[in-house]
């Protein structure tokens, strides 16, 4: 392996997973694992005589559980943690959680299917590590070397069409009602914690996609419920996009804008994976241009890669306000940093300021 290498140590209890994700990331060039470990107590042990860049850990373990491991790691020797959780309901609630105590990404455990399935898992695990890896300068008490030119995120590899609007739609009823559509990947969870919990009861409708895996949508929607004062659940085909309510994409799922008469709601399909996700930021975004164009107002978070820059770039052109959130408070600056070059954002801001703007424009 060159010098370059990304290097992870794996903790799992079990063999075949250990197995499994070694395969499937040493089979990116970029990454090298460098220990396994079957529970936190060997991982410990490990860790005194190495330090690897990036931790890939489950949630479920014997002798100690991994959210146990995720704290104390941070409390003692912070480094960026991958939690690899299975779909069961309490584990996906705990993979929530551990991204409450630092976890940077949430992966879903690989398993057995059709060849298509073990390919995507492929670019979401690996992806996943290098976003880690990338967040590490948000770490404060790490020295890292920077990313190489070949760390940066890979181009868009294939595309979701949107249909041309019938006649219908394009002589939409006039209205002035503001719709807020939001894009964020790696550092989202806790940035779209706080920005949702800043509005109040009568917020403008707003529609997001945070790049997380199937099943573990929903228990975040749940966890941001239960916090904020609007309504947080994980969208469904059809739901309405009302004020005071927030619809997050589910998990592999793409999440369209679309507008019936002066009626915005969701469309939840099928498609292949675009900017390397499912959901997409670009996709809904892009639909946010056609059907609610200066209607719209557009948010680009934290995350790796150029997911949304295109989308955001269309909802700028077609009138819709748009804003990233500024580097300082990023825990990866890819995504908004893309979206900025491509001359599609109207203002960079830092996060704590984004909700109170957002306010200001839907008024």
């Amino acid at each position: 392996m060159a010098a370059s290498t990304i290097k992870v140590m794996i903790v799992d209890d079990s063999a075949v997973v250990r197995q499994t994700l070694k395969e499937v990331l040493e089979s990116d060039q970029q990454i090298e694992v460098v220990s396994v470990a079957s529970d936190p107590i060997f991982a410990q042990k490990h860790l005194e005589t190495m330090r690897p860049d990036v931790i890939i850990t489950d949630v479920e373990m014997p002798r100690m559980d991994g959210l146990t491991f995720l704290r104390h790691i941070m409390e003692t020797s912070p480094l960026p943690v991958v939690v690899c959780s299975s779909k069961a309901e309490e584990g996906s609630d705990n993979a929530i959680r551990a991204l409450e105590y630092g976890a940077v990404e949430i992966i879903q455990k690989p398993k057995l299917g059709t060849k298509q399935f073990l390919e995507e898992s492929k670019v979401r695990i690996c992806d996943s590590v290098k976003a880690a890896f990338l967040a590490t300068r948000k770490l404060s008490t790490l020295t890292k070397r920077p990313p190489s030119d070949r760390e940066v995120a890979p181009k868009l590899t294939a595309d979701v069409m949107l249909p041309k609007p019938s006649l219908a739609e394009r002589s939409i009823v006039e209205t002035t009602e503001k719709i807020v559509v939001v894009g964020a990947s790696t550092g989202g969870t806790e940035a779209l914690k706080e920005f949702l919990e800043a509005f109040p009861e009568d917020a403008p409708g707003i529609v997001i996609v945070q790049h997380m895996p199937e099943h573990f949508t929903e228990a975040f929607a749940k966890r941001l419920d239960s916090l904020c004062r609007i309504t947080v659940k994980e969208a469904a085909d059809n739901d309405t996009v009302i004020r005071g309510r927030a619809l997050i994409a589910p998990g592999n799922k793409h999440t369209l804008l679309k507008r019936s008469g002066a009626r915005y709601y969701v469309e939840v399909k099928d498609g292949p994976l675009v900017c390397r996700h499912r959901p997409s930021v670009d996709v809904l975004f892009r639909s946010a241009a056609r059907y609610a164009g200066k209607n719209a107002i557009g948010v680009i978070m934290t995350g790796m890669g150029d997911d949304g820059s295109r989308g955001m770039k269309e909802m700028h052109d077609a009138g819709a306000q748009t804003i990233a959130q500024d580097e300082a408070s990023c825990v990866v600056f890819g995504m908004p940093n893309e979206a900025i070059k491509l001359g599609g954002v109207d203002s960079v801001l830092p996060l704590d300021s984004i909700a109170a703007d957002v306010l200001r424009r839907s008024r």
